[in-house]
């Protein structure tokens, strides 16, 4: 029997919700097999906002076989390398990037979400096995059994696929629907994170600036290559008082949570009041509670999760982007051993077998994560000064950088799928465009 899908048999019908990173990167192999795929979008267009991701180990291996890896270059954020800073912006502790090692909080690969995602879709869009349909997000599902999944469009079109993939983030929607509550468990780590972007000024650096306000508090500030500064805040509350205040503003609008920023803002010291006068008028405003997503199990007959919709790690891991690209391409390489017409739940049972493991281990944080970052009283933040500034120093010896090095080692043995071995010519060229 035959074990590809490009066979004499209709091609797999493949929905995907969510076109982010993880959706078209799915996309793109699993038009390389022959299958028909169409990307729901709720927003309106690729999305140009959001903070510094980074892309690591077999995911760099992934970006390659999409012949992207130039062009994710290209899309650099600048940034020079890590240091955290006093109160008077004096840095104390510096890590700079150093080509092919991991002794920096800065990737050489660091780019922003939006250009990554604007690469992905630029990749993709052009294929004549991939549609976009942005503006119109799942409404319903309205079944999904052995034989096929339907779904109701926010339009009102009703469609029926083979395949619906939750690549809808975090707090998925298509989840929601899919899965019992019990299967999913939500780890909370007690810390919000707030993302803007403010103006960048003369005296402002190409250094990603990390500065401990006392409070739990901690401020960064970072570079782009579009001429702005992408500003966050973190903390994490004490006590019950704080915390149902924040868990409140979560469930609020932007005036709700922008006005308790501000209020937490007050006093922090260093650029803290110049990150409360852009607030209002900055064009993108995020504000997350750091939770991990943890599921019993991927998929539910012919529903499967990808990316944050199925394992969100939080941004402490720095992984959630790489486990978006290399989740995608190994539930792509799977699908892609099926026989023609075949039910694709052997495929979904060997994604998630092959994956779950690097996934699980991925997910652990130290006990003191990320506490450590968020020193409450004047002698932590002092602690934890010396800590990074020794760090630092013994960073910066030759020897121990040479120990540091990764040359890009895949951290997940990738699976190779003869499909996707040989690139075709001009598959990725719209990339360029």
């Amino acid at each position: 029997m035959s074990t590809d899908v490009t066979s004499s048999k209709p091609p797999l019908r493949v929905l995907i919700s969510g076109a982010g990173i993880a959706g078209p990167t799915l996309a793109w192999f699993l038009a390389k097999t022959g299958a028909r795929v169409t990307v729901v979008e709720k927003s309106p267009s690729i999305l140009p906002h959001g903070q510094n991701v980074d892309i690591q180990g077999s995911a760099r291996v992934v970006i390659a076989k999409m012949g992207l890896t130039d062009r994710v270059r290209e899309c650099n954020t600048t940034e020079k390398g890590t240091r955290f800073i006093d109160p008077e912006g004096r840095p104390f502790a510096l890590f700079p990037v150093k080509k092919g090692s991991s002794a920096s909080l800065t990737s050489e690969y660091e780019i922003l979400r939006g250009d990554l995602a604007a690469l992905l879709y630029q990749a993709t869009k052009d294929h004549p096995s991939v549609d976009y349909l942005f503006g119109t997000p799942i409404k319903e599902v309205v079944s999904n059994d052995a034989d096929r999944v339907e779904v109701r469009l926010s339009n009102g079109e009703v469609r029926d696929f083979d395949l619906l993939v939750a690549a809808d983030g975090q707090w998925s929607k298509v989840r929601k629907q899919c899965f019992p509550p019990a299967s999913v468990e939500v780890v909370d780590k007690g810390m919000y994170a707030v993302y803007w972007t403010i103006p960048r000024l003369p005296g402002d650096n190409d250094w990603w600036n990390i500065y401990q306000a006392l409070g739990s508090r901690l401020i960064t500030l970072r570079p782009d290559p579009h001429g702005t500064i992408r500003a966050m805040f973190t903390f994490m509350p004490r006590g019950e008082t704080q915390k149902q205040a924040w868990r409140e503003a979560s469930r609020g609008d932007r005036k709700t949570r922008a006005s308790l920023v501000k209020t937490e803002l007050a006093g922090a010291g260093w650029q803290a009041q110049r990150l409360v006068d852009a607030l209002d008028q900055a064009p993108d405003f995020y504000f997350q509670a750091v939770q991990q997503i943890k599921m019993a199990r991927w998929s539910s007959a012919r529903v499967v999760c990808l990316g944050d919709a199925a394992y969100a790690p939080t941004p402490l891991t720095g992984m959630g982007t790489s486990l978006a690209i290399v989740g995608a391409y190994v539930l792509a390489g799977e699908l892609s051993k099926l026989a023609a017409g075949e039910d694709p739940s052997r495929a979904l049972d060997a994604y998630e077998r092959a994956f779950r493991p690097f996934v699980e281990e991925t997910q652990k944080l130290p006990f003191f994560v990320p506490s450590i970052a968020h020193p409450v009283t004047a002698w932590q933040r002092r602690l934890f000064r010396a800590f990074a500034a020794s760090v630092a120093r013994i960073a910066a010896i030759p020897w121990v950088l040479s120990r540091l090095h990764h040359d890009d080692d895949e951290d997940f043995p990738l699976p190779r799928y003869p499909r996707f071995e040989d690139r075709e010519e001009g598959f990725a060229s719209s990339a360029g465009k």
